[in-house]
């Protein structure tokens, strides 16, 4: 059965990938598991199927499809998907390169993931508790020299912040794009992170709201939900990449963990240009739940 076009609306920002929420670090901050979220344990769809949902999509030739988990190269069709998607869907990576880069040096063109954008296609996310600087800047530097668009960002989390400023000035050093996010979450009682509203992430009360996304998210066994939130913690997909019935509807939705939210959702970010000032949700209407709800 031939698939039908999936069209991504204009004033969409992301599209998110997540080939496998599972990883091979285990950092206390994961933003996977921010509020109780059980988020490695999922079916995964094969390589084939990730191909023929995401070759429907239709959207503005400067959005990529972003490959990301968890640590996506742990899908055992990475390396497949990426050569087999339509040459029209440009392609960004998020990963912590604790692959083969030999490998994947040897099997992907270069060109197939480099493209017009101010930051790099493939990010590398540095985790100073887990990662040997020297011998992850080699594997960048080999990429680079290889004629990757690869870069490298680190979290400010408050417990190691001075060693990801000083990764960032040696990384800078050997001609390598560091850059750096605000930590999200709590830390030691203190909230951290710059959001659309405070108190999506910090509710004590069960609030409701309307509430309107402008990233696709499509989780391990290709159904697509409203939020990181959603995906997160396994509240039911609003449809499946796989389902040829399935259109992305443009709308404000109904949600009743409003005060729970994601960071990812409630952040306030750059857009894909490096816009300052984008969040990912609009969110109006919000209200108390009575008890009885």
């Amino acid at each position: 059965m031939n698939s039908s076009a999936l069209r991504v609306p204009a004033r969409y920002n992301y599209i998110a990938c997540f080939l496998t929420l599972s990883c091979n670090l285990r950092c206390s901050y994961c933003i996977n598991y921010f509020g109780g979220g059980n988020a490695s344990r999922r079916k995964l769809i094969p390589g084939r199927d990730w191909v023929r949902g995401l070759n429907r999509i239709v959207c503005a030739p400067d959005m990529p499809v972003t490959l990301q988990g968890g640590e996506p190269s742990l899908h055992p069709d990475f390396i497949w998907i990426i050569n087999h998607l339509k040459k029209d869907l440009h392609i960004d990576i998020l990963t912590n390169l604790r692959f083969d880069v030999d490998a994947f040096i040897g099997k992907v063109d270069p060109a197939r993931l480099r493209r017009k954008a101010p930051y790099a296609s493939i990010r590398v996310s540095y985790h100073p508790t887990y990662m040997d600087l020297k011998a992850l800047a080699a594997k960048v530097i080999k990429m680079q020299n290889a004629g990757f668009s690869i870069g490298v960002f680190g979290i400010l989390h408050p417990a190691f912040k001075q060693r990801v400023l000083k990764a960032q000035r040696e990384c800078r050093g050997l001609g390598i794009d560091f850059r750096t996010k605000e930590f999200l979450g709590e830390y030691k009682g203190r909230t951290y992170g710059t959001y659309l509203s405070p108190q999506a992430i910090s509710s004590v009360k069960r609030q409701r709201c309307l509430c309107r996304t402008s990233e696709l998210i499509v989780g391990p066994d290709g159904n697509v939900f409203r939020c990181h939130y959603d995906l997160y913690h396994g509240l039911p997909p609003i449809g499946c990449l796989l389902d040829n019935s399935f259109k992305i509807r443009n709308v404000f939705r109904k949600c009743d963990y409003f005060g729970a939210c994601n960071p990812c959702d409630v952040k306030v970010k750059t857009n894909r240009f490096q816009v300052f000032g984008h969040s990912s949700v609009e969110i109006k209407k919000i209200q108390e739940v009575s008890e009885s709800a």
